[in-house]
């Protein structure tokens, strides 16, 4: 409940009698009061997934503290893109956290051009200036568009840096169309481009770094396909970089037995020069158990079984990481998934 101003200003003038070196309510002379707004957002695009749903990314602002959110505005444009004749003023539709730099914006109206505009905010609460208004017209809405569309085909890595890779692919069917492609890495996408594209180029990847990546195709009603073949990516070493500690070519087979599955996993073990006392398994992005060694540390590929006593079908991700000799943890391994059947 708020108080009343005649009480403030007692509280306050109480304050300033009892605390001479205090310059106002808000605390000792000195305190820092953050005015400073953060940076406009950059590089807005908008591409509609499907006739309801929209795809807006941005780069990060910066801030002099932190951004800790980016608020994103709607309004309905014309169909050319420009102003609407009779604009409905910009609506805040969504906030999310200040580490994500991209969203959905859902339930719209098919065959319908839209403006994004986003503004991001710190933790005082001063907001940017709005970017760029970017414009995105929904499709028709699919007519018994019933068919989830094909795999992409062929994933490949072209152009890979140490903080940038090109991921290319073949084209996927669909009973109406394609309308988008969507980048997955461990599960999680991060990127989207029109139907029309086959090709995209992820940037503020890790010098050194092991990435697994797999595409969906998206049509007009929201139907995903399954994904494509996993694409691991090894972006290249910095100039004075420490050397990759990723395991490499992680391999798992599953077997059925006595009423559970076996989950066998092998890969190779990095170079850190000298010897790996255990690894750190992941299992659907958690910590599941460490692999020590009984005795001797094997050379070269090793290897782990892990059982499981779900239902036939269910899947998981694995990845895994070394112990350096150091004692720090290394980077994780590619990830697969695996799904358990005899």
């Amino acid at each position: 409940m708020q108080r009343p101003p005649t009480h403030v200003t007692l509280v306050c003038a109480a304050a300033l009698l009892l605390t001479p070196l205090a310059t106002a309510c808000g605390g000792p002379a000195g305190a820092h009061v953050d005015t400073r707004k953060p940076t406009v957002p950059r590089d807005v695009t908008a591409q509609a997934g499907s006739a309801t749903s929209v795809h807006v990314m941005w780069d990060a602002a910066t801030d002099d503290k932190a951004v800790t959110a980016y608020e994103i505005y709607r309004a309905t444009a014309a169909a050319d893109g420009t102003t609407a004749a009779t604009p409905a003023p910009a609506a805040k539709v969504k906030t999310i956290p200040g580490a994500t730099h991209m969203t959905d914006v859902e339930g719209l109206t098919a065959s319908t051009a839209y403006t994004f505009t986003v503004r991001a905010r710190d933790a005082a609460g001063n907001l940017s200036a709005p970017s760029a208004a970017v414009t995105a017209t929904t499709p028709d809405a699919p007519r018994d568009d019933r068919a989830a569309p094909t795999a992409p085909t062929a994933p490949r890595a072209t152009g890979v840096g140490p903080r940038t890779a090109t991921l290319t692919w073949g084209r996927s069917t669909d009973d109406v169309g394609v309308t988008a492609y969507d980048v997955y890495q461990e599960d999680v996408r991060i990127h989207s481009v029109p139907g029309t594209r086959t090709t995209a180029t992820l940037a503020g990847l890790r010098p050194g770094t092991v990435y697994s990546f797999t595409v969906r195709a998206r049509d007009a009603a929201d139907t995903s396909s399954p994904d494509s073949a996993v694409l691991d990516v090894t972006t290249e070493s910095a100039t004075g970089a420490p050397a990759a500690t990723a395991p490499t070519g992680l391999r798992t087979t599953v077997r059925a037995e006595g009423g559970a599955f076996v989950v066998g996993l092998s890969w190779d073990q990095p170079e850190t020069g000298g010897t790996i006392p255990a690894y750190e398994l992941y299992l659907d992005g958690k910590p599941t158990t460490t692999i020590v060694w009984g005795g001797t540390p094997p050379k070269g590929r090793a290897g782990y079984e892990l059982t499981l006593t779900e239902p036939a079908g269910t899947r998981h991700s694995v990845k895994l990481r070394a112990k350096l000799p150091d004692g720090t943890w290394g980077d994780f391994s590619a990830q697969r998934t695996v799904e358990l059947k005899g």
